[in-house]
């Protein structure tokens, strides 16, 4: 963070001094909301939780190095109190940035938003000092503390901005009012919550209602081959540029194929010119993600080899999203279980298909989150997409929506032993061990509440405690 005094912090945040010596020393570490993380000159925030209370790990965050508290109640330790401690970060937050000459990039969307964040960030580094949203951190506590993160030195900020309704990223750009806005798509991730598509639409939208003119230097970055985000141009000031594989994109890829790997391949079109990519990642989806970060790689200012290069060269940042493994035998773990919703199941069983051209495939699925009512329609559809693209084995693990996607692929065809369901992770880790072989690829996907992470992690590592 930039160097704040505690006076100039409790004044923005509009809290009071308690227990502090001299309110001229300065904060100049890291803003966080685990005391384990503290660091020297850092500020810790105390969130008072369902099972946690930060403000009785007060003492031991000072102990490590921080230089006060931000807390609803005296603490016996420096604190600056406030009303609310979230509403505290988020003020802290809009003030800093204002101070800061960065460029803001936001990003949202409802499938791909912290892989495409990621391979922005990867790019955007090669050009200058780059802070970016940590994982999914991407809520109304992890996005501010994601930009107290910026310095002085600081070019790009790129934050992802999540919604779980109408209002959402409104709040966030109200914080942090970018200056480019992207928005990756509209699906069914959420759609429980948020009642429907155009809900949806509605509020990833708010992104780009926020940016500055096109005369003051806001873009608007829309995929131009989902019709509810390209017509999200009608809702901004913004300069407008797309991305995609339409032929009036902007930032468009052709010649989109797949290495024997599962490694997406095309040639790049942008605006300067054209270039050749070989992406890091597995499956086809990567190619509009990987369009997306070019897309703003191009405002940014950079050449379209240098973004070529640091496509072809950006790896997986962010833990359990597509982590590619092969073991020792030749068996080869897609570890995917961060989060799963219809879009992104349907894309990582496809680039399970590619991966395992003439090997044999096992697709362990879990439940797809927050779905609604679209809830029985699309694990079924998810199950019969198994059948069709031939994966050999799927192992639906869980309750309910599992027997739904089991169900699926058996009214698609899979009569045999082909699909099955098991009741935990444990016994999927059980069933893989017995029957898996050399050269198998298995996919491990779902929402992250299933917690399927154990099934890939068990079988690398060791034993897993089943659910």
């Amino acid at each position: 963070m930039i160097a704040l005094s505690l006076a100039e912090i409790a004044t923005v945040v509009g809290g009071q001094p308690h227990d502090i010596p001299d309110t001229g020393q300065q904060v100049t570490g890291s803003v966080v909301i685990d005391s384990r993380q503290v660091e020297p000159g850092g500020l810790f925030a105390a969130f008072a939780g369902e099972h946690v209370d930060g403000h009785d790990y007060a003492e031991r965050a000072v102990a490590s190095g921080a230089v006060a508290v931000l807390a609803t109640r005296p603490v016996g330790v420096p604190a600056i109190v406030v009303d609310n401690v979230e509403v505290a970060l988020g003020a802290l937050a809009r003030a800093v940035v204002a101070r800061l000459g960065t460029t803001l990039v936001a990003l949202t969307g409802s499938a791909g938003k912290t892989s495409t964040k990621d391979l922005i960030a990867q790019i955007l580094q090669r050009k200058a000092p780059t802070v970016w949203t940590p994982g999914s951190l991407n809520n109304e506590i992890g996005l501010p503390i994601t930009a107290l993160r910026a310095t002085e030195d600081t070019r790009h900020l790129v934050l992802e901005m999540g919604a779980r309704g109408i209002g959402h990223i409104r709040y966030l750009t109200d914080l942090t009012p970018p200056k480019i806005g992207l928005v990756l798509n509209v699906g069914t991730a959420h759609i429980g919550e948020f009642g429907g598509r155009e809900q949806i639409a509605q509020a990833k939208g708010e992104l780009v209602e926020a940016l500055p003119a096109a005369d003051l230097g806001g873009v608007a970055v829309l995929n131009a081959d989902d019709p509810l985000v390209r017509a999200m141009s009608s809702r901004t000031k913004a300069r407008v540029t797309l991305f995609g594989e339409a032929e009036d994109a902007d930032v468009r890829a052709t010649n989109v194929r797949l290495t024997e790997q599962g490694c997406p391949a095309f040639t790049l079109h942008t605006p300067s010119g054209c270039s050749d990519v070989t992406l890091r990642l597995y499956g086809e989806h990567h190619v509009s993600n990987a369009l997306a970060a070019a897309a703003v790689a191009h405002e940014i200012g950079m050449s379209v080899d240098e973004i070529a290069v640091a496509l072809s060269e950006a790896g997986n940042l962010s833990r359990w999203r597509m982590e590619v493994t092969e073991r020792a035998d030749g068996v080869t773990i897609v570890n995917d279980a961060y989060n799963a919703n219809p879009e992104s199941m349907r894309a990582a069983l496809r680039a399970l298909a590619a991966m395992g051209k003439g090997r044999r495939t096992w697709a362990v699925l879990g439940q797809m989150a927050e779905l609604g009512d679209e809830a029985l329609v699309e694990h079924d559809a998810v199950g019969r997409l198994a059948v069709r693209l031939n994966v050999s084995k799927l192992v639906a693990v869980g309750g309910r929506e599992a027997s739904w996607l089991q169900l699926g692929a058996y009214n698609e065809g899979s009569w045999g032993e082909e699909s099955v369901h098991v009741s935990d992770t444990q016994a999927a880790v059980d069933l893989l061990r017995s029957e898996l072989r050399e050269g198998d690829v298995v996919l491990v996907k779902a929402s992250r509440s299933v917690g399927l992470e154990q099934v890939a992690l068990a079988l690398l590592e060791g034993e897993v405690s089943g659910r």
